[in-house]
């Protein structure tokens, strides 16, 4: 038998590991957009969307961590192993996903983790399906919101700025996106880095070792760190799917989708509703593309992408049930 400190141990690091692949995966999220319309170099964008993610840990509440902490599952039916189960889970959905090129919601995958590791050891008895509902039901308002918010970002500036000429609008808004991705990137840390808080938290408190549940302050600081670490160091695969395959972006485009995500993301996080930044990021580009000539939007990559959204889920699920079978069978 593996002493419960050293699976608190190893569950601690796997969760920081998650959060560090959740930056990798999601730096395209942040960056895409300034990249594509040659706002920034890759390298510029990743260190930018680095530290904007770390701001993050001081602009909101753990609202979001706690949701993910007890607004899931009920916190007594969890217990070491669950919680590694539904972290190796979330790992390999995100690994599979980036070889695949493909946008996939950290968050959500994180989310079918624990519900697919609680399913195999308590079934239904235990989880929040309220709770789940509320985050099932933001899989597909959160993108739409997004969507709204970047249609009506374009109408306004195209109507505001009909009369300048494109050379001149084009460098006004290469200034205003360097502004517009930093926002975008800070609630992004904020609403991504907070759900591992809540996994650790939990994995804490299932071990004894928290009377209360509550989000200590070295947890925190830590993943921000990580998904900051993550963030700078992402790869470029997903770059190409979120600024080119959904339509194309001009600086002003990138301006309105990175504002109304950035505007979805501050809003859910001080509600306390994790969503996936990806579907946020999407709904926006789309909506810009939809607003000025909806052929231009590849709406069959948004149909390729919608289909990973709605199987995250129930796959990380059976991911995670599967490894909390291993996990007990030899720990």
């Amino acid at each position: 038998m593996v002493s419960i400190e050293i699976l608190v141990l190893i569950g601690i690091s796997s969760a920081l590991v998650f959060d560090f692949l959740n930056g990798f995966h999601d730096a395209a999220n942040a960056i895409a957009t300034v990249v594509v319309t040659k706002v920034l170099t890759p390298h510029q964008a990743v260190a930018m969307a680095a530290l904007a993610n770390f701001v993050g840990a001081f602009v909101f509440s753990v609202a979001v961590a706690e949701t993910i902490g007890k607004g899931i599952v009920d916190p007594s039916a969890l217990n070491v192993y669950i919680i590694l189960a539904a972290i190796c889970g979330a790992i390999a959905w995100n690994v599979i996903t980036w070889l695949l090129g493909l946008p996939a919601s950290s968050s959500h995958a994180l989310i079918g983790g624990l519900i697919g590791s609680v399913l195999i050891t308590s079934g239904t008895a235990f989880l929040n399906f309220f709770g789940i509902a509320k985050i099932f039901v933001f899989i597909f308002f959160a993108p739409f919101l997004g969507f709204i918010g970047a249609g009506f970002f374009t109408i306004l500036i195209m109507n505001v700025f009909w009369k300048q000429h494109p050379v001149k609008l084009g460098s006004l808004f290469k200034r205003l996106q360097l502004f517009s991705s930093f926002f975008y990137s800070v609630g992004h840390g904020s609403n991504d880095a907070q759900k591992t808080m809540g996994i650790i938290a939990a994995l804490l408190f299932s071990a004894g070792m928290m009377s209360t549940f509550y989000i200590p302050i070295w947890v925190i600081i830590s993943c921000y760190t990580a998904i900051a670490l993550g963030t700078y160091l992402g790869g470029w695969r997903i770059v190409k799917t979120m600024g080119t395959k959904i339509t194309k972006l001009r600086p002003f485009e990138g301006f309105c989708a990175e504002s109304s995500g950035g505007v979805v993301l501050f809003l859910t996080s001080m509600l306390g509703i994790p969503v996936s930044t990806t579907h946020v990021i999407s709904g926006s580009i789309m909506g810009v593309g939809a607003v000025e000539n909806s052929k231009r939007v590849r709406w069959v990559t948004a149909r390729k992408m919608l289909w990973v959204w709605i199987l995250t889920i129930p796959a990380t699920a059976l991911i995670s049930a599967g490894s909390y079978i291993i996990l007990t069978a030899f720990l």
